[in-house]
C-alpha cells in the first residue's frame, strides 16, 4: 500500500521522491525548506520534529475522509516530544500507505511549522538550519522535489480501523477544513 503513485508506461506504481531539499534563497520572501518524503516515510517528519522545542501541537487535517470522521482540522492538546514520538510509532503504517490527510507539527514556542502534505512533500517553517542539517544527515541533498503529473492519491478501505483510532488517540479540537485544505 501506499500513498502517491504515478504512471510509467500506462502502468500504475508508487511514486517516491528522491532524497533532495530545497533551501530558500536569504533574501526570498517565503522563508520555507521543500522538501520530498521518499517512500511516504514518516520517520522523516519525526527526525525533524526533533529540532522542534515543545511542547508541541499536532494538526491532522482530513481532506477525504474513510467514515472515520467529519472532514476537517483536528487539532492535538499541547504535546511532549515523546507523545509525539509515541503517536509516530503507534500510526506509522497508516500514515506512511494513505493520502486521506496532511499532517502538521507545531511548535509554539519557536513558531516553526513542519507540514507533511498529500504530495509527500514536508514544507518547513521556521527553523531552517537545524530542519537542513536534520535532511543532510538522512542523505538528502540540494534539489528541488517535483510532483509527478499525472499522478494518484490512494485510500485504503483496510487501513479505516487505523484512521478511527488514530482519530480517538486524543481529544482533537475540531474546525472546518479551510478552502485551501480541500481537495
Amino acid at each position: 500500500m501506499y500513498r502517491l503513485g504515478h504512471f510509467i508506461d500506462a502502468q500504475e506504481a508508487e511514486y517516491s521522491h528522491p532524497r533532495v531539499f530545497l533551501m530558500p534563497a536569504p533574501e526570498a520572501p517565503y522563508q520555507r525548506i521543500l522538501a520530498g518524503i521518499p517512500g511516504s516515510d514518516p520517520d522523516v517528519l519525526l527526525r525533524l520534529t526533533r529540532c522542534l522545542e515543545g511542547p508541541l501541537v499536532l494538526l491532522y487535517v482530513l481532506h477525504t475522509s474513510g467514515g472515520e470522521a467529519e472532514l476537517g482540522r483536528y487539532q492535538s492538546p499541547e504535546l511532549s516530544l515523546q507523545e509525539v514520538e509515541g503517536f509516530f510509532a503507534e500510526f506509522s503504517s497508516f500514515l506512511s500507505a494513505d493520502a486521506r490527510f496532511d499532517l502538521w507539527v507545531y511548535s509554539p514556542k519557536q513558531r516553526a511549522t513542519l507540514v507533511w502534505d498529500r504530495h509527500n512533500l514536508l514544507h518547513a517553517y521556521g527553523h531552517l538550519e537545524c530542519f537542513a542539517a536534520g535532511l543532510r544527515s538522512l542523505g538528502f541533498g540540494p534539489g528541488e522535489p517535483v510532483v509527478p503529473a499525472p499522478h494518484t492519491h490512494h485510500y485504503h478501505a483496510a487501513l479505516d480501523p487505523l484512521a478511527r483510532q488514530l482519530i480517538d488517540r486524543f481529544d482533537w479540537r475540531y474546525s472546518p477544513l479551510r478552502p485551501e485544505d480541500e481537495q
